[in-house]
């Protein structure tokens, strides 16, 4: 949605500074105020140029953004990248949009398996904005690196037009998120942020698109309203993600250094996954995903976090799901309930199951396929969340 602040008020006057290199500074001091979770996208393309909108959470100063080769192959160069606000469509508001450095430099090439911060833009970035980050690459090959369902749409055109206000030469639409996997800003002293780790319900299929109505929206849109030092969310839901195997992005655990715990200013993980594991009919078992969600659990605490755990949903009635599934998604939900590992729990099997039947999800929840939540499911389930337990000491 637009802001509806004056024009002056939400002008991004985003003028690049000097700064250290982006290879050697690693992560920003900021805060985080939206992500996605990278994974191998289509081969890269030559001279195309993107414009990502993405909506943020907490607002702040200083914006900064990540670049991901993280699935690449081969070091890709931008040689130019602007940031500004939407308007509608591709088009900008006038006068956002401004240029990013690197390390001082306008073009940055992004080692094979890297990512790269910008330099922080001087300016305010209103809350819940819609950022338009346009980036154009001269020799993209092989692999990119992005996110495949973003529920949002963003575009696409050969030859650079980064640095135009004007949505015309944006012809090629897109509901993916290329080489983009992270914002930032400088919020005031003491505001956090939680990142959503999880598959496809965080990423928030079923909910309707345009509309930023996944339940990490909701839950950052609560945030904003509550006293609260938690304002920033971070959604790195990939569909069909698992906790323990490879496939639909790297597993939870072998994508939670970068997607989680390098991402500025969490103070919390919420961990909600485990649904594609146990479906999947591979053999996992509940003491499998209990020792996954303990490594998850120990690394999070050893880098000073905290750990929100969230019951896996009902899923009875998707096609995948038999009694020997079920039985291993109530021992995991015990454990993760009963066992004190977590620093605090959510029970969103409590929020979304029917008292009819409570491996089925309640209908009015449901989105249709019997395991992802509508929009008023993913409210529901934002509505859970202790916005207290999103502020706690891992030591305590």
């Amino acid at each position: 949605m637009r802001s509806k602040l004056p024009l002056a008020a939400v002008l991004l006057t985003l003028v690049a500074c000097q700064s250290a290199p982006a290879e050697a500074t690693g992560g920003p001091s900021g805060v985080v105020t939206w992500a996605a979770g990278a994974d191998r996208m289509g081969d890269g393309v030559a001279g195309r140029s993107y414009r990502l909108v993405v909506h943020t959470s907490v607002g702040g100063t200083g914006v900064r953004v990540r670049l991901s080769n993280a699935f690449g192959d081969r070091p890709i160069t931008f040689d130019s990248a602007y940031a500004g606000l939407q308007k509608q469509g591709a088009e900008l508001r006038p006068g956002t949009n401004r240029r990013l450095a690197f390390g001082g430099e306008r073009t940055v090439t992004v080692p094979a398996g890297a990512t790269v911060w910008s330099d922080p833009l001087p300016g305010k970035l209103p809350t819940a904005s819609n950022l338009a980050v346009s980036l154009h690459s001269p020799d993209a090959a092989g692999p990119a690196s992005g996110h495949w369902m973003a529920m949002q749409t963003s575009y696409a055109t050969q030859g650079d037009h980064t640095a135009e206000d004007s949505g015309t030469p944006w012809t090629i639409p897109t509901g993916s998120w290329f080489y983009l996997d992270a914002v930032s800003v400088q919020a005031p002293k003491g505001t956090g942020a939680v990142v959503a780790l999880g598959d496809s319900i965080t990423d928030g299929w079923q909910s309707t698109s345009e509309l930023n109505r996944r339940w990490p929206d909701y839950l950052a849109r609560r945030l904003q309203k509550t006293d609260t030092a938690v304002k920033g969310v971070a959604n790195e839901g990939i569909s069909g993600n698992k906790v323990l195997a490879d496939g639909a992005g790297q597993s939870s655990l072998n994508r939670l250094e970068r997607d989680v715990l390098s991402q500025p200013g969490v103070r919390t993980v919420f961990l909600f996954q485990g649904v594609n594991d146990i479906k999947a009919h591979t053999g996992v078992t509940a003491d499998d995903l209990i020792e996954g969600y303990r490594e998850i659990v120990d690394r999070a605490h050893a880098a000073g976090k905290c750990v929100v755990g969230a019951t896996v949903g009902p899923f009875k009635g998707w096609q995948e799901w038999d009694q020997a599934g079920e039985a291993v998604r109530q021992e995991v939900n015990a454990f993760i309930r009963g066992s004190g590992e977590f620093d605090a729990v959510t029970d969103f099997d409590r929020i979304l199951r029917s008292p009819y039947d409570r491996e089925r999800m309640l209908p009015a929840l449901d989105g249709g396929d019997h395991i992802h939540p509508n929009d008023k499911g993913m409210q529901a389930m934002a509505d859970a969340v202790d916005l207290t337990a999103l502020d706690c000491d891992p030591t305590g």
